[in-house]
């Protein structure tokens, strides 16, 4: 594939991962160039199974690993609170991943963004303890994929934890970690759910030359039971624009990076 193929298939994808589906005329006035151009791109880009093309444009495949899990009330509660936000968040996380980096995604609703809009990419290793992350990324051979191993500690999740986890990550070294959260509050420090995942996220920011939280708005402030650490412990926070303005002026008064998306 030609480089001048490759970023326009690049920019489609972003264009995709940004709106979750588009017309083809849109995708003629966003990259400037020819309908025809643009449907041989989403015919390779199908072929490649990260879109599914419809009558005038293209989404996103929908991922049938999550069917199971399509009636159940919490599963659908967690997919569509914010999802807008953790889309967008998710494709600017993405967007701070370099070629022939080693990066680790933590299981979450907005980690999961991340890999989703890393699966056109090529040349990044990914390692991550969520087991639909690995299912997302699976049929990419331009990405290199590795699950921790471990136990699901607790019903309807997809995280995996446990000390298979620990040993997995105690044997690595990553560029980058990004940390799916479920509270950040300034005093009280990067939270979550369940002490086992905050275990092994801990044991992740440890091991990576640079920490990276993505976390929407509605986590700002807040605080869940299990500390994974405290605010001085990262480096970035990716966040969407309803972040306050108090904390974003606070964190980076500390030398935190805040990214908006």
């Amino acid at each position: 594939m030609s480089k001048k193929i490759d970023v326009r298939a690049d920019r489609i994808m972003r264009a995709l991962l940004r709106a979750g589906d588009i017309s083809v005329q849109e995708l003629v006035e966003q990259i400037g160039t020819s309908a025809p151009s643009i449907r041989r791109d989403l015919a390779r880009l199908e072929k490649r199974g990260l879109v599914l093309r419809t009558h005038g444009g293209a989404t996103l495949v929908e991922q049938l690993l999550y069917e199971p899990f399509r009636h159940d009330t919490s599963f659908q509660a967690r997919e569509l609170r914010m999802a807008d936000e953790k889309r967008r968040i998710g494709l600017a996380a993405s967007e701070l991943i370099a070629e022939k980096e080693t990066i680790g995604l933590t299981a979450g609703t907005t980690s999961t963004q991340i890999g989703r809009s890393l699966r056109h990419r090529r040349g990044i290793s990914v390692i991550t303890n969520a087991l639909n992350i690995g299912m997302e990324l699976c049929n990419q051979p331009a990405i290199k994929t590795t699950l921790t191993g471990g136990s699901l500690a607790w019903a309807w999740t997809f995280a995996l934890a446990g000390q298979p986890a620990l040993n997995t990550l105690r044997d690595v070294y990553l560029d980058k970690a990004f940390i799916s959260v479920t509270g950040f509050d300034l005093e009280r420090g990067v939270t979550t759910l369940e002490t086992e995942e905050a275990t092994v996220s801990l044991a992740m920011l440890r091991q990576a030359r640079e920490v990276i939280v993505v976390a929407d708005s509605s986590k700002i402030g807040h605080v869940s039971p299990a500390l994974i650490c405290p605010i001085s412990a990262i480096h970035v926070l990716v966040t969407d624009s309803a972040v306050p303005v108090d904390v974003v002026k606070a964190l980076k008064a500390k030398g935190i990076k805040v990214v908006i998306a």
